[in-house]
């Protein structure tokens, strides 16, 4: 069943269709360790935070349909990062003018009363381009609550299009990251395209949450990175002042930065005398396929933990019509900063889901492909390290099946000569004519290769030289086809560490 969309959506009637037809999913659509909507559509992760003992993580949601529509926010927590409880969606349009076109991206925090503030971005009628043409407006908007119930405040909007300086459009102003200052008062940023047809992240101020002022421009594309930016995270994190964002209509760049929709890392500092973000090196998030709009958190011990949607705009009409679910999140990633780098690492909370643990050290491989006995499966957690048999004599290529079967495979070739890494899911069952590979460089040792590789059901994660770089894909190949293989041009040395990943904590 899907409803035919109205003027509004009312809160108890999202409830109830979501709590009705997700007893119809078929569990076995769900992966095992991944984040999914409880039943329709799901895309950018909101409101990613630590409260009331837990980490809950909301999502952008349409619940009617396994298609972008309606904008809610769906709602799930954890205590792990892999296992996710489901409450009731959090927050509907029902507002017809302040968020009666859909409640968008936003974030969220703990008030000093002990209330959980969720800041979101409501679109309505109302806005207008400089030729005159009405459009949808975007404003800033609250929700309150504990957990479970959440409340609009009464005065939304508390950012509107009255406060965006000159040369600023209300139709694209969206996805606010709040955050409280060591002196209590808040500061949250807020991306915005320019009436030059550019984006820019806005920076507003407020002692109380409530009441909020412009402050500036944090930073300004200059037609570098694509044109409007969406989902900023701004955060400190190992001494360096980072941004986070995600740029659409993006051209390549070699292959630093793949065409589309990227999600790109800023790493640098502010400058004291003009309050703005002063980028000291900027760098690709994920080099894969399906990686988009990321959201951080910090967690009780300490670490930075950022969560992505697991899916890119150019693919999702490749939905199965008899799916009642669509997109998920990653696996949560911690992540650093080495060397003015972004690193990134699952949760050390995935070691605990290992079991049977098969292991190989100094396997010789040529031109011959090798299956070994044990390194198979389609929700594993694998370690592979390569390395040339002869220094003297270098291997030219190294390839990796995975997924595979006698029709299907997908794969990752490494050229150590470049420094080059392919993922490749041109054989995976695809009927869609996608792009479906991408290319990245690893630096350092060239001859050595690390990596960690995250299989669960439909998707792929790596983690290359402990997460120098990054490349996650999805996959629609039948569960079926779990074999593993190696190949290699040249002779190269192998170590292989394999473990099943289960679906409950494990001790062992």
């Amino acid at each position: 069943m899907r409803r035919v969309a109205g003027p509004s959506f009312p809160l108890w009637e999202s409830r109830g269709y979501e709590s009705h037809f997700s007893n119809y999913v078929d569990e076995e659509e769900r992966p095992f360790l991944h984040l999914t909507p409880l039943v329709g559509w799901m895309n950018d992760p909101n409101g990613f935070s630590y409260y009331g003992g837990r980490y809950h993580l909301f999502y952008q949601y349409n619940p009617y349909d396994t298609k972008w529509g309606p904008m809610h926010w769906g709602h799930a927590v954890t205590d792990d990062f892999i296992h996710w409880d489901y409450l009731p969606v959090a927050i509907a349009p029902d507002m017809p003018y302040d968020d009666g076109g859909g409640c968008f991206s936003g974030s969220a925090l703990t008030l000093p009363d002990g209330k959980h503030l969720l800041m979101y971005t409501g679109v309505a009628p109302g806005g207008r381009r400089l030729d005159g043409k009405a459009v949808d407006r975007q404003v800033q908007c609250l929700a309150i609550g504990d957990g479970h119930e959440y409340q609009k405040y009464e005065d939304n909007p508390v950012i509107g299009e009255n406060m965006l300086p000159e040369g600023c459009t209300s139709e694209h102003f969206r996805d606010p990251k709040i955050w409280q200052e060591d002196d209590g008062t808040y500061r949250c940023v807020v991306a915005n395209l320019a009436e030059d047809e550019l984006g820019q992240i806005l920076l507003f101020s407020s002692e109380d949450v409530f009441h909020w002022k412009y402050e500036g421009v944090l930073l300004k594309n200059d037609g570098t990175y694509g044109r409007m930016w969406e989902c900023p995270d701004y955060f400190e994190l190992d001494g360096k002042q980072l941004l986070m964002l995600s740029p659409q209509d993006m051209l390549p760049v070699r292959h630093d930065f793949h065409g589309g929709n990227n999600t790109i890392c800023f790493i640098g500092h502010v400058d004291e005398e003009t309050g703005s973000f002063v980028p000291e090196s900027c760098q690709t998030v994920d080099h894969g396929i399906d990686f988009y709009a990321t959201q951080t958190t910090m967690t009780a011990d300490g670490r930075r933990v950022m969560v992505a949607w697991m899916q890119n705009w150019d693919t999702v009409t490749s939905v199965d019509p008899d799916d009642r679910i669509f997109g998920s999140m990653i696996i949560p990633r911690e992540i650093s900063v080495v060397d003015d780098r972004l690193y990134q690492w699952p949760v050390r909370e995935l070691e605990n889901r290992r079991l049977n643990r098969v292991a190989y050290e100094g396997i010789h491989l040529d031109s011959a492909l090798l299956s070994l006995d044990g390194i198979a499966g389609r929700c594993i957690d694998l370690n592979v390290t390569v390395r040339s048999a002869d220094e003297n004599n270098p291997y030219s290529e190294f390839t990796l099946w995975f997924a595979q079967d006698e029709t299907y495979h997908s794969s990752l070739r490494y050229r150590p000569s470049k420094g080059e890494l392919k993922v490749n899911r041109t054989r995976s069952g695809s009927r869609r004519a996608f792009k479906h590979y991408r290319k990245c460089i690893v630096g350092g040792e060239r001859d050595e290769l690390t990596f960690r590789l995250i299989l669960d059901k439909k998707s792929a994660e790596f983690f290359f030289n402990d997460g120098e770089q990054t490349m996650t894909i999805t996959i629609p190949t039948d569960q079926s086809a779990d074999g593993i293989s190696f190949f290699a041009e040249g002779s190269v040395l192998l170590d292989v560490e394999k473990f099943d990943l289960a679906a409950t904590t494990t001790n062992q």
